[in-house]
C-alpha cells in the first residue's frame, strides 16, 4: 500500500526541533514530498549546512522514512517566501558577522578560526576582513595569490586552504607599516565595493570581520547585507564588556540577531605550576549574556597557540593544539546558533505547516543533504 502524503507527515510531526520545542511540519519546515514507487523525496526548508542539529533533524527524518519502508532523499532549499533575502548576495546563505566594542580582543583570531573551522566542517566558505583600518586576515588565512579580476573587472578572492579570503590589506602597499587613511565616506566607498563588485560564488557561510566599534564599516554592513547573525567577542575586562554591550546594542537596534557572546582570555593555565589564572578577570561574558538573553558560545583562554606568526595558520588547524577542541565546539555552536535563528525565521513566515504532494519528475535542489 502506497504511502499517503497526509499519513507522511502525521509521522514526521514525529520529528521535533530541539532549540524551539516545535516539530517540523508545524514549523513550515516540510517544502515538499514526492513520493514514489520506492524512494519518498523531500526538500526541507533548512539554510545552515554542518549544524549539528540540522544534520541530527536530517538523520530522524530518514529515518522516519526507512521505517516507512522508502528510500529517503532529502533536499535543502530556502527563499524569499520564507523571509530570506535573495536579492544581496544571492549566492551566500548565510552572512555571519564576528564585532567587538573594542580592539585588541581576539575577534580576527575567532573570525578567521570560525571561517577556517566551518570550511574543514565541509562548508563553503569565504572571509571578508572589513577592518580596514587593521586588515590583519590574511595574517591568519595565508593565500598563495593575489586577487584576481574577471572580465566584467569584478574581483575574485583568493582561497586560503578552501576559504575564499577578501582583505583590503591586498589593496595596501608592500610595507606593513604603512598606515590605512581612510576617512567615512572611503570606508563606505571599500565596504560597498566588497559587496557589489566580488565573486564570491555560492557559500555557504560569509564571515564578515568587523572592525572595533560601533562606526561605519558596521552600520554600512547592517544596512547593505542580509545578516544571519552577529558574534560578539569580549574578553572579561570590565571596559571590553562594556563597550561589548554597545556593540552588541548597535545590532539589536538594527535588528540583526546576536548568536552569543565569545569570551577570549578568559583564563591562563600556568604550563610551571598547572594552576588556572584569572588574568583578566571573570564571569564578563556571562554578565552579558545573563543581561541580554544571549548565550555564551564559549571561552578561550589566553594560549600562546594563538599566536599566528608560531603556528602560520588559524590554530583550529593545527592537530597538535590543546585548544582545537575548544575552537571546533565554537564552530559548532555558532552554525546551530544560526540554524535556530535559520528556522525561526521560516516559522514566522510560515502560514501553514503542511506539504506539498506532487507526482513531478524528481525536484532540483540548491543543494543535497
Amino acid at each position: 500500500m502506497t504511502l499517503t502524503r497526509s499519513e507522511l507527515n502525521e509521522r514526521l510531526e514525529s520529528v521535533v526541533d530541539p532549540q524551539t520545542g516545535e516539530n517540523i511540519v508545524s514549523m513550515g519546515l516540510v517544502n515538499e514530498i514526492r513520493i514514489g514507487e520506492e524512494a519518498i523525496e523531500v526538500s526541507l526548508a533548512f539554510n545552515t549546512p554542518y549544524a549539528p542539529t540540522e544534520l541530527q533533524l536530517g538523520n530522524e527524518i530518514r529515518d522516519v522514512i526507512a521505517e516507512s519502508g522508502y528510500e529517503p532523499e532529502l533536499h535543502a532549499e530556502v527563499g524569499e517566501e520564507h523571509g530570506f533575502d535573495e536579492t544581496v548576495l544571492p549566492g551566500v546563505r548565510n552572512v555571519v558577522a564576528v564585532a567587538s566594542g573594542k580592539g585588541g580582543v581576539g575577534k580576527t583570531t575567532v573570525a578567521a578560526n570560525l571561517a577556517a573551522g566551518l570550511c574543514d566542517r565541509g562548508a563553503r566558505v569565504g572571509i571578508l576582513d572589513a577592518d580596514v583600518h587593521g586588515p590583519n586576515v590574511p595574517r591568519l588565512l595565508p593565500t598563495e595569490n593575489e586577487p584576481g579580476v574577471m572580465p566584467d573587472g569584478d574581483i575574485v578572492p583568493p582561497r586560503s586552504d578552501g576559504v575564499m579570503v577578501m582583505s583590503t590589506d591586498y589593496m595596501m602597499p608592500d610595507d606593513d607599516d604603512q598606515p590605512a587613511v581612510l576617512r567615512g565616506p572611503m570606508v563606505n566607498n571599500v565596504m560597498m565595493k566588497f559587496v557589489n563588485e566580488v565573486e564570491w560564488g555560492r557559500l555557504d557561510y560569509l564571515v564578515v570581520d568587523l572592525p572595533p566599534g560601533t562606526g561605519d564599516a558596521s552600520l554600512n554592513l547592517l544596512q547593505s547585507l542580509p545578516v544571519a547573525g552577529v558574534v560578539i567577542v569580549t574578553t572579561p575586562q570590565e571596559m571590553a564588556v562594556s563597550d561589548a554591550r554597545k556593540g552588541l546594542r548597535l545590532f539589536e537596534d538594527h535588528g540583526a540577531p546576536v548568536l552569543g557572546i565569545v569570551e577570549n582570555m578568559s583564563a591562563f593555565c600556568c604550563p610551571s605550576c598547572g594552576d588556572t589564572h584569572d588574568i583578566l578577570g571573570r564571569g564578563g561574558g556571562e554578565s552579558i549574556g545573563l543581561d541580554y538573553d544571549v548565550p555564551v558560545v564559549t571561552t578561550l583562554p589566553i594560549h600562546p597557540d594563538f599566536d599566528s606568526e608560531s603556528t602560520g595558520g588559524p590554530t583550529i588547524r593545527d592537530d597538535d593544539s590543546e585548544i582545537q577542541d575548544e575552537l571546533f565546539e565554537m564552530v559548532d555552536s555558532v552554525a546551530d546558533r544560526i540554524g535556530e535563528v535559520n528556522r525561526r525565521t521560516v516559522m514566522e513566515h510560515t502560514d501553514s505547516g503542511s506539504a506539498i504532494d506532487s507526482d513531478e519528475v524528481p525536484m532540483e535542489a540548491e543543494s543535497a543533504r
